[in-house]
Parts: C-alpha cells; structure tokens; sequence
C-alpha cells in the first residue's frame, strides 16, 4: 500500500495482487441507487452478467452427464448398502432371537455366531472391494471428464 504524504486517505491505491475489490465491498452498488445506470432516465440497459461460478455448477449439476454419474452411484450404493444393513441386522435378531442356534458349534470351539460375526467382517472388506471396483469400471472417468469440463468453465469466471 502507499500512502504519501499530504494526500486525501481516500486516494490511498493498493497494490496487493491478491485483494479483490469485490470482496471487501467496493464496487458493488445497490440496484436503483445513484452509481446504478439503469436507474437514470434514459440509460442504456444493462448487458447480461457473464455467468457466475454457481452459475456454471447449477449447469453441471442438472447437465445429463451428471444425472447419469448420479444414478449409477444410487444404483450402485442404495441396494448395497441395504442388503448389508438387512444381513447386519439378521445378524442382530438371530444373536438375540435364536441363542441356541446360534450356539451351535460348527468346528470345535468355532460356533455359527463366531462363524456369522466373521462373516460381517468379510463382507464388509467385500462390500468395499465392490464399491472401489465399481466406481473406477463405472463412474470415476465420466465424473473426471465433468470435472475438468466444470473447471475450463470456471477459468476466469468471477464468483
């Protein structure tokens, strides 16, 4: 910033590459008020705004490329995680609902409860595996190729 001597403090000029006018509230002016052109008799009308960066994501998010990302992740995650949901709590009722079935050994010591309470822990890491597996086969190119659409619409675009 610089400030000389005798000068109006309103003259002060800054030179931060990194402030932005807008951003600190100059330059924004009230619709209809005295900096406003359109509200002077005769006054041209004002161009249309470039599109602002909501703008452009509101466009991204109702473009068919996204709804398509969209509902092959809901395909994909809404069964997956109500069948692991619904074993999960099978899990659940049959531990509290059927003890005796659920003591009864399998191998040695080994009984279905360990055997059922092992098997949450492996469809977990498969349910996972899935999910991983789908997104990079399904998902993961056409929602980078939104991404850097989104981002070459947003160069240079104000806020």
């Amino acid at each position: 910033m610089e400030k000389q001597e005798g000068r109006d403090p309103a003259a002060v000029r800054i030179d931060d590459p990194w402030y932005d006018e807008l951003a600190a509230g100059w330059g924004e002016h009230e619709a209809g008020g005295p900096e406003d052109p359109a509200a002077t008799p005769g006054a041209l009308p004002r161009q249309p705004s470039a599109p602002t960066t909501a703008d452009i994501y509101l466009e991204v998010q109702r473009s068919p490329a996204f709804q398509e990302v969209r509902g092959r992740y809901r395909r994909f995650v809404f069964p997956a995680a109500a069948a692991f949901l619904l074993w999960y709590l099978a899990y659940v009722v049959a531990a509290t609902a059927a003890p005796g079935l659920m003591a009864r050994p399998v191998a040695g010591a080994v009984n279905v409860a360990m055997v059922a309470g092992l098997a949450q822990f492996a469809t977990t890491f498969l349910l996972t595996w899935a999910y991983a597996r789908h997104a990079r086969l399904r998902r993961d190119r056409a929602a980078l190729e939104l991404r850097w659409d989104t981002q070459e619409m947003t160069r240079g675009v104000r806020p």
